[in-house]
């Protein structure tokens, strides 16, 4: 098991905006699956200038229940933390329809693998952000300042974006409550995730509130679990090796016995993050270049 201690239920309805702070509410989109939980959450940050974090699907049912929270709004800025499908592909529309712009981090930096779709909710190969932030950046709102935190790891183009004035963290799909994140080679990097996980912790949050799922509220403990269960599972991956499991898919059914077997490409994934890490810090070796199939040995 994780070691973590995941956060599962929190009160939602769908398609509802829920008011979570004072600056900020919530509608959560009608998409549970695998890698979503139970949907998209959608932030509305802000009392009448507003900006709108993670916009989500573009099915109709969703789009009439942001229009309806959004009602009585000006939409000033579209903010999306990465560019999978159950993230950025309403971004567009909904940012034409209130004439202001989208802002992210910028394209991911290698394509998927094979050229094909991650085993995640899968890439949004349109979305491309009208501005492109720069870690550190601001944007502000007529009560609300956002700072843009880049969290690589998860995604090369991965954006946090921090309240300044509640202490909290929008996380997107860098940290969540309910589950592990998936780092998927070659766009994700376990490197880059581990430091950025460091970097979180830093900053000592009140709260962090993911895409999907309930808020972290523990934060200092939760975020701590979180890098600790990595390293922890690089130990295992370590013990595997010794004992001459080889192949990333003879590695995977023993280390994820707990999880949904559809998640088993994922949490492949996962292992090849940790086994390029692993190569790359000279705690394992692979005599060709790190794949999903290739064979991998301990140092």
């Amino acid at each position: 098991m994780s070691g973590i201690n995941f956060i599962k239920s929190f009160d939602f309805e769908y398609g509802k905006p829920a008011q979570l702070s004072p600056l900020v509410r919530r509608v959560v989109a009608d998409n549970p699956g695998p890698f979503t939980y139970t949907g998209t959450g959608v932030y509305i940050v802000g009392t009448d200038e507003v900006c709108v974090i993670d916009p989500g699907p573009t099915s109709p049912a969703h789009m009439a229940a942001i229009d309806a929270a959004l009602e009585g709004c000006t939409v000033s800025h579209v903010l999306v933390t990465h560019h999978h499908i159950d993230h950025s592909p309403l971004a567009a529309p909904l940012a034409k329809k209130h004439g202001c712009k989208v802002y992210g981090y910028g394209l991911q930096s290698p394509s998927p693998q094979d050229g094909k779709t991650r085993f995640e909710a899968g890439d949004d190969l349109s979305f491309k952000p009208d501005i492109q932030l720069a870690d550190g950046d601001l944007i502000k709102g007529r009560d609300w300042t956002i700072e843009a935190l880049h969290t690589p790891g998860h995604t090369s183009n991965h954006m946090c974006y921090a309240l300044n004035e509640e202490n909290l963290l929008f996380s997107g799909d860098h940290i969540m409550g309910w589950s592990t994140t998936v780092i998927s080679p070659p766009d994700g990097d376990m490197a880059d995730y581990l430091r950025s996980l460091e970097r979180v912790l830093e900053r000592n949050f009140d709260i962090i509130w993911p895409t999907h799922g309930p808020a972290i509220r523990d934060v200092q403990t939760f975020v701590q679990s979180y890098i600790d269960h990595r390293h922890t599972r690089e130990a295992q991956i370590l013990d595997s090796l010794s004992r001459g499991r080889s192949q990333i898919m003879d590695i995977v059914p023993e280390l994820y016995a707990y999880i949904d077997k559809r998640l088993y490409p994922a949490a492949a994934h996962s292992v090849l993050a940790h086994l390029i890490h692993l190569v790359e810090t000279g705690r394992a070796r692979c005599d060709d270049a790190a794949g999903l199939h290739s064979n991998y040995f301990p140092v």
